[in-house]
């Protein structure tokens, strides 16, 4: 199945592999490939994971302690969050939908795809 980032979910992501890119030269290209990992892993088995709050799943990254939120949808799998899971817990919840700001496209939008790969714009570019 594909997968799309909710725009904010994209950001985190990026913010967090930023700061790994801060801390150990290397670390944040391992954080990438944990989060693509299990967004991968979503994607092949949207059922497996347990949900954690209304039709909201979580799966954990490995080694990193960070947890991939996401919805089923009819056709797709949406990440709404790339949660650190040691903060702020709940801050997820006004991306659900039922939530939407004004004038936001459906489900926060989605990610750009690349060709049929399910891939969104690919991991974050760390500079």
């Amino acid at each position: 199945m594909r997968y799309e980032f909710h725009p904010e979910a994209l950001a985190e992501y990026e913010e967090a592999a930023r700061y790994y890119a801060g801390c150990q030269e290397g670390l944040d290209l391992r954080f990438i490939a944990s989060v693509e990992a299990a967004v991968r892993q979503v994607a092949a088995a949207p059922e497996r994971w347990r949900l954690l709050e209304q039709d909201v799943r979580r799966c954990l990254t490995k080694v990193f302690p960070y947890a991939i939120l996401y919805t089923i949808e009819p056709d797709y799998v949406l990440v709404i969050a790339v949660m650190h899971c040691h903060r702020e817990p709940g801050y997820w919840r006004r991306r659900v939908a039922g939530s939407v700001e004004p004038d936001a496209a459906p489900n926060g939008g989605p990610a750009t795809l690349l060709g049929n790969s399910g891939v969104t714009e690919g991991p974050p570019s760390v500079s």
